[in-house]
């Protein structure tokens, strides 16, 4: 059966599930504040953030069924040579900044021109590059397994309303009253006031289900669940990486995004999903920023020269680096550099390369087998 449209929002549950989302989200603020907390003390709280928003950048794409591995990614960007997929996860993260920059720093609310911009950046140079990048779809678009539609599991709504739909979803995203947020029900409404983690989740099952542009729909919404946290005031750093616990359960994310699609929507089995994923997210970047924390502490106490802890910080930046492009980052020579990179191989530390006579690469597999647990 074909699923057409979405209703516009606000969402309405029944009381005993609006109280069982609360539990669980309460549960999850708790620990979104130690998050906020330990990364805020801790000595390598940018270049850990910076390493997992490549991860993230990564993930996200694969969910739409790039191949890339981490290891290929970190290779081609310290030679800086671009594979059309690398480009992709490379783009993910240029807009991610981009957004954080304008939400962060230019206090920019999140809006259609924003969202716009953000899919020009997305899709530059890529395979979605002629699908009118930063701009709303002007034809009918449909999900399916091939490129016929009468073979379509669902068809979202016609062009000629997608800039209404934007208008509805745009201020509830920001948290801003509007007359096509205005509903009577006795059950329990998650509207424009609602807690920002269950807007969050809302959100991006309706920005999906508008599918408001021809390509790069799923990148951007994931990356839209980053930007509206930070929006709120929920994260302080772009941190909420919860594209690969979506992608672990791949079929059941699609599933519940069409559950919401359907006459009797499943917004408690779609909020629940994301809720628990965002939970199981949370309790493992806590312990990736401990064992990374425990790794550069424990790995400066055995270092004495300045330039080799220098060169080991930026170990947590770029965990596969060049001599070159090493000496390019912190402006140390390239003989100084060497000397350092080869103590801290010395030291196991890190791994030099042997395998090549020139560019050797030197590697932090250790943060590498942090990142990727």
């Amino acid at each position: 059966m074909t699923l057409k449209g979405i209703e516009k929002l606000p969402v309405s549950v029944s009381n005993s599930v609006a109280l069982k989302i609360y539990i669980k989200v309460s549960e999850i603020n708790m620990k979104l504040g130690k998050m906020n907390s330990e990364l805020s003390h801790a000595i390598v709280n940018d270049n850990f953030i910076n390493i997992m928003s490549m991860r993230e950048s990564l993930e996200s794409t694969k969910i739409e069924g790039t191949q890339v591995t981490f290891d290929e990614l970190l290779e081609e960007k310290m030679e800086k040579r671009q594979s059309n997929e690398v480009k992709e996860v490379l783009n993910y993260m240029d807009a991610l900044t981009y957004g954080y920059d304008q939400i962060k720093n230019k206090n920019m609310p999140i809006s259609s021109n924003l969202i716009k911009k953000l899919h020009a950046i997305l899709l530059e140079g890529t395979r979605g590059k002629e699908k009118d990048p930063g701009n709303f779809r002007k034809i009918q678009n449909f999900i399916g397994p091939d490129n016929k539609i009468e073979n379509a599991t669902y068809i979202p709504i016609e062009a000629n309303q997608i800039d209404d739909y934007m208008t509805n979803l745009e201020y509830f995203m920001n948290g801003l009253e509007h007359n096509s947020l205005v509903v009577n029900t006795n059950d329990t409404c998650f509207n424009f006031d609602a807690d920002p983690l269950i807007r969050t989740a809302i959100t991006h099952a309706q920005f999906e289900s508008i599918h408001p542009f021809l390509d790069g729909n799923g990148r951007l919404g994931r990356i839209l669940i980053i930007l509206m946290l930070v929006n709120t005031g929920v994260i302080d750093k772009p941190v909420f990486f919860v594209s690969e616990e979506l992608e672990k359960e791949k079929a059941r994310y699609y599933d519940l995004l069409n559950g919401v699609r359907s006459k009797n929507s499943d917004w408690e089995g779609w909020i629940m999903f994301f809720l628990n994923a965002s939970e199981r997210m949370i309790n493992s970047i806590l312990k990736k920023i401990e064992k990374s924390e425990k790794l550069y502490t424990n790995g400066v106490k055995r270092l004495k020269a300045k330039s080799e802890i220098s060169l080991w910080f930026l170990m947590f930046q770029e965990p596969k680096i060049t001599v070159k492009r090493a000496s390019e980052i912190t402006s140390y020579s390239q003989p100084t550099v060497r000397r350092a990179l080869k103590k801290l191989a010395e030291l196991d530390l890190i791994y030099e390369e042997k395998s090549k006579k020139r560019n050797r690469s030197y590697n932090n597999y250790e943060l590498l087998r942090i990142i990727n647990d």
